[in-house]
């Protein structure tokens, strides 16, 4: 599936949406003891829609927090944004709540039926379709209960609260955007004959209003029945029999959506620059990833003395160091329940240093002599902050645009392609054309590896920095040039934004991927041609970041797709 989309210009116009009296009259939930050192001029959020961000707005308004906030923005995107927010995904939630550090882990799981060799071939060849088309792409769906768990740990306002967003949206409609069908175009015709993905967003058109009356009432029982009703009520035999519905049967039962458990886990956290990065542990490479690709950069400082932004030199040596981080990803990182995962090797400071000597600075290394160095997509991002200093950076998804392309008849939401993300075999790409190996292969209950990196930065205890961004296995070497753009360069967060940006991931060997927000010049990649290099269209980010500033908070959206950044008092 392509990873492009078409950026469209963001419709102004909201749809003036009344509140459902039955959910507003729920009673909220006592208010949490806060942190008033932590205290921020205001809250604030960073949606890649108009409707997360108002979804936000709305619940901080009425003295939410930050979780609230995250859930109801959540639910609201499952609406309005359905190439990659959801109901029928998974995802990664980062926290900072009264000064403490959380992570919390709903991707979604292989179903118990799955086998190490369901997507090969009679010649034991990966059939890349097979994996991300359809039924038997289907893992088993998290983000209902990571939702509920959150909301359940940190939330102040009722349930029924921080859902009546996503039902309004889905009652009433929302203004569809150039860009979504931009989205559409670019996913429909992979789904053609495959799933029922037409019947449901066929013919839908920039500017219309789309509502949603199958997805309102599965939001309305989830709202009056909880996260249970999603994974043992009807919800729950709506989503088992569309497995049976179509051409090749998916796998998820009742038993497979009855027995998912969300998992607390602990945050990845490390010391860089003044700041504690707080960042996502395996079944997420990102954290591993970023943590790698900051501290390799620091450490390679005399490298990067005098070189300039997004130079022939700064991309060659950012390249450089890519090219071991996958490296290490695709030998050491997998789901942490199946695997052992050699995380505080990966970033221990002596470990990053050797690798950082390993660059070359004239030209790159042979992609077979970068080893792993130990001794023996589609998504979607937000970020929020509240006045009492606590931090949300969540990123979930369907996988690919619009997941599997398979819609949960009588329940109006998009089922998740994950098991793409499983290594179908040892060094066959997926959809990113990302290897791995024995420590992602498929196995029932498994949960597959990620490259979702959910970031919080803090400073003496307070927040400083909340981002994050979809793009597959672009995800990581994204957030780490906006990083490196801010705190290396001394960019404001928008122009950080605004800049051009670039990835290497080991195999295609010597490719770096540009893209279409920023094109490389021709002087650009000339100069990387003639160091070996080719250069190739290849993805588009989407990064939703708040940076604090003397404790006020200041939201960007990335001007690539059609986000919203709001300061809310």
């Amino acid at each position: 599936m392509q990873l492009f989309t078409k950026i469209g210009l963001v419709l102004a116009t909201v749809l003036a949406l009344a509140a459902s009296p039955s959910l507003a009259a729920a009673k909220p939930k006592p208010v949490a003891a806060t942190v008033s050192s932590r205290a921020l001029t205001a809250g604030a959020v960073a949606s890649p829609d108009r409707y997360g961000a108002l979804a936000a707005e709305e619940i901080l308004r009425k003295g939410g927090n930050a979780v609230d906030a995250a859930v109801a923005t959540a639910f609201a995107l499952a609406v309005t944004y359905p190439e990659a927010g959801n109901l029928g995904g998974g995802g990664f939630m980062t926290l900072y709540v009264d000064g403490k550090p959380y992570f919390l882990d709903y991707r979604e799981t292989a179903p118990a039926a799955a086998t190490v060799g369901m997507y090969l071939d009679a010649k034991g060849e990966a059939v890349a379709a097979r994996s991300q088309f359809g039924n038997l792409a289907v893992a088993t769906p998290g983000t209902v209960r990571g939702m509920a768990m959150a909301h359940k740990r940190f939330g102040k306002l009722s349930w029924a609260q921080v859902l009546a967003p996503a039902i309004r949206y889905a009652r009433e409609g929302f203004l569809v955007t150039p860009q979504l069908i931009g989205n559409l175009e670019d996913a429909q015709a992979s789904f053609v004959g495959v799933t029922n993905f037409d019947a449901r967003f066929g013919g839908l058109k920039a500017g219309a209003v789309f509502r949603q009356p199958e997805l309102a009432a599965t939001l309305q029982r989830i709202a009056k029945g909880g996260d249970a009703e999603f994974y043992t009520g009807k919800t729950a035999d709506l989503l088992v029999a569309q497995m049976a519905r179509g051409g090749e049967k998916g796998l998820i039962t009742k038993a497979d959506l009855a027995a998912y458990k969300a998992v607390w886990r602990e945050p990845i956290q490390a010391d860089w620059r003044g700041f504690k990065v707080i960042t996502a542990p395996p079944p997420s490479s990102g954290g591993i990833a970023l943590l790698q690709l900051l501290m390799m950069k620091q450490e390679a400082a005399p490298l990067f003395s005098g070189v300039a932004l997004n130079s022939p030199q700064y991309v060659h040596l950012v390249a450089e160091m890519e090219k071991r981080v996958f490296a290490d990803r695709a030998e050491y990182l997998g789901d942490p329940d199946f695997w052992k995962v050699p995380v505080s090797n990966l970033i221990d400071p002596a470990y990053v240093a050797r690798r950082a000597r390993e660059i070359d600075p004239a030209k790159p290394s042979p992609t077979p002599s970068v080893k792993p160095g130990l001794e023996k997509p589609q998504t979607t991002h937000f970020s929020i902050v509240d006045r009492w200093g606590n931090a949300v950076s969540n990123t979930y998804t369907l996988n690919g645009w619009f997941g599997s392309g398979v819609v949960v008849e009588g329940a109006g939401f998009l089922l998740n392609d994950e098991m793409d993300d499983f290594s179908a075999k040892p060094g066959a790409p997926n959809m990113f054309g990302v290897v791995g190996g024995d420590a992602n292969a498929v196995a029932p209950g498994k949960r597959p590896l990620s490259s979702m990196t959910p970031t919080i930065l803090t400073r003496d205890g307070k927040v400083a920095m909340v981002i994050g961004t979809p793009g597959g296995s672009r995800i990581f070497t994204s957030v780490f040039q906006v990083l490196a753009n801010i705190y290396d360069y001394g960019l404001p967060l928008d122009q950080a934004q605004k800049q051009r940006r670039f990835h290497h991931q080991l195999l295609p060997e010597n490719v770096i991927f540009s893209e279409p927000y920023e094109p490389f010049p021709a002087a650009l990649t000339k100069a990387l041609e003639a160091r070996g290099y080719r250069i190739e269209m290849g993805f588009v980010g989407d990064i939703e970041a708040i940076q604090v500033i003397d404790g006020a908070p200041v939201p960007a959206a990335d001007p690539r797709a059609r986000g919203v950044g709001k300061v809310v008092p």
